[in-house]
């Protein structure tokens, strides 16, 4: 009976510990900057990551949490893009303001906005990502990865250096923008920038004092990422009153359309008693 007794207790103690090792090496969830969120804060993600030791793992996954009207988070492929702040080339665009992203694999994983004044400000995170054979890895979450649009050179062969009031907008006619596409800005980065900004307002009287983004290389890719009008203007002063502005409609994500107004099945039944009333009508006529 004692030896029963025994058995029993060494079962019962290795199922506690295999639960108890199932919890701790489940994976985390960490929300960037705690309570500050996803903001320009000088250091502060770099100090939020070294705070308590943090290791991230694969299969952790961090919370950004944003206002996206100004705002995104963009992961960039090296230590270079985010040193510089370079959103051109991204491996992934998140927009929701409340984005989850799962971190799949091994290694640094950068990340920044998109709004590079808010970048330079600080409004970056890079972390280093473990991988622990004995941690279970999750299924990612669906992904919010943009599709790779149409590049459309602004002012094809002209440029971006075109003062004429009405050139812009005549390029820009007939072209159907969509989520994902993007925007190719070629000038001469001496006399030259392009400057997103957020209204109709500012752009009516090219007021640079506010922008959304700031690009300033001579040959700058602008994704456009939500839908909506997107304004562009140059900070240069009397070029974009001469007509360097640029305004754009952004469709939405194309998707899967039903209509559920097509046409239902005829009614062949109904039909057949229609042409027998049809036909006893002229026989009697």
């Amino acid at each position: 009976m004692a030896t029963r007794t025994r058995i029993f207790s060494f079962v019962f103690m290795m199922m506690s510990f295999t639960v108890l090792l199932g919890c701790c090496c489940s994976a985390r969830i960490y929300k960037v900057g705690d309570s500050k969120g996803w903001t320009a804060k000088d250091d502060v993600y770099y100090a939020w990551a070294e705070t308590d030791h943090k290791e991230f793992h694969v299969g952790d996954s961090l919370i950004f949490e944003y206002d996206p009207i100004i705002n995104d988070v963009t992961q960039v492929s090296g230590a270079l893009e985010y040193e510089l702040c370079d959103y051109s080339s991204p491996q992934a665009v998140y927009n929701t303001g409340h984005d989850i992203v799962t971190l799949t694999e091994p290694g640094f994983h950068y990340f920044i906005t998109s709004n590079q004044t808010q970048c330079v400000l600080g409004q970056k995170l890079d972390v280093l990502v473990i991988h622990d054979p004995s941690r279970p890895v999750p299924p990612p979450p669906p992904s919010k990865i943009l599709p790779v649009g149409k590049t459309y050179k602004v002012g094809d062969s002209e440029g971006w250096k075109v003062y004429d009031s009405d050139f812009y907008n005549k390029w820009s006619e007939g072209k159907q923008y969509q989520v994902g596409d993007t925007l190719l800005f070629e000038y001469a980065n001496e006399v030259n920038d392009v400057y997103e900004i957020i209204g109709d307002l500012e752009f009516i009287t090219c007021d640079p004092t506010s922008p959304v983004a700031v690009h300033k290389t001579g040959h700058d890719l602008v994704r456009l990422t939500e839908p909506g009008v997107h304004y562009f203007i140059t900070s240069q002063s009397g070029y974009c009153e001469a007509g360097l502005k640029l305004r754009v409609v952004v469709g939405p994500l194309a998707k899967a359309v039903s209509n559920p107004n097509f046409p239902k099945k005829m009614d062949l039944s109904a039909m057949e008693r229609l042409n027998n009333w049809l036909q006893t009508f002229k026989s009697h006529h």
